[in-house]
């Protein structure tokens, strides 16, 4: 588990809930945790920092998690990309085409579950 240790990861989603919550349980597995609310806030944070791992809500206001991601790409950004969802199954089609997206989450996730994810990409 020690590898782990200072890896960054930016946690995108709208409800403040949600980020506190991820937050607490990376920032409890050792990981550096940064967060943005939008998927504008998710694209500046990504320009001016490297994160090793980015778990992305699809939902978003305005700029949505399919959007951040074709943006992220048309810039050339190789980030791997964790994306949650409520309808997983729907999207999945839509966005596994997207080589950054390496897991699909549907959410509500088991807690267990998503660190294994976490800990898998970032292998």
């Amino acid at each position: 588990m020690e590898e782990e240790k200072g890896k960054e990861i930016l946690i995108v989603d709208d409800q403040r809930g949600i980020r506190l919550l991820i937050t607490d349980i990376l920032t409890g597995e050792g990981y550096q945790v940064s967060q943005a609310s939008t998927g504008k806030e998710a694209v500046e944070q990504v320009n001016n920092k490297s994160f090793d791992l980015m778990v992305l809500d699809y939902k978003l206001p305005i700029i949505d998690g399919k959007k951040v991601l074709e943006i992220l790409e048309k810039d050339g950004r190789e980030i791997p990309v964790i994306v949650m969802s409520g309808m997983a199954e729907n999207i999945s089609a839509e966005i596994e085409k997207i080589k950054m997206v390496k897991k699909i989450i549907a959410k509500p996730f088991n807690i267990k579950d998503f660190c294994m994810q976490v800990e898998e990409v970032l292998l």
